[in-house]
């Protein structure tokens, strides 16, 4: 074949339409509906880092936020369990969760620690150090299961 008539092989092959998308297409426009959100440019990237960390699609996520909003039981309806309908959305769920939860042991271990020396005996103190231990063993816990 000569070059004219590879590129125009190719042209007509480009622009002959996939019977494949277009019934994918026609079945997404029949069962879904597009949502355009517009977000400044620095939470549209922090969301797209959380949910590559988390292992889940952008999409999923907000559908999921919207399905439970929109059953909020300020609705008089029960909140679904559609956003962890599937294992890896629990799973991105449970590591959120376990990211939350190790905030929150730095938080109080900077409040124990803050507490002065005389006073490291009393009950705040005690009560902020078995909080931090059986949040670290919460968290081991669900590493160890996810």
């Amino acid at each position: 074949m000569t070059e004219v008539s590879l590129q125009l092989r190719d042209r007509m092959v480009g622009s002959m339409p996939n019977p494949s998308n277009e019934s994918k297409q026609r079945w997404n426009a029949s069962n879904y509906t597009q949502v355009k959100l517009s977000v400044k440019p620095d939470i549209a990237a922090s969301f797209k880092a959380a949910c590559a960390a988390n292992e889940v699609s952008m999409a999923s996520v907000l559908s999921a936020f919207m399905g439970e909003y929109s059953h909020a039981p300020n609705n008089g309806k029960k909140p679904s369990v559609a956003p962890f309908a599937n294992k890896r959305l629990r799973r991105g769920a449970v590591k959120a969760v376990i990211k939350q939860m190790e905030q929150i042991v730095l938080a109080e271990e900077h409040y124990r620690d803050s507490i002065p020396e005389n006073l490291q005996g009393g009950v705040r103190y005690e009560a902020a150090d078995q909080s931090i231990d059986i949040m670290y063993e919460v968290i081991d816990l669900l590493n160890d299961i996810y």
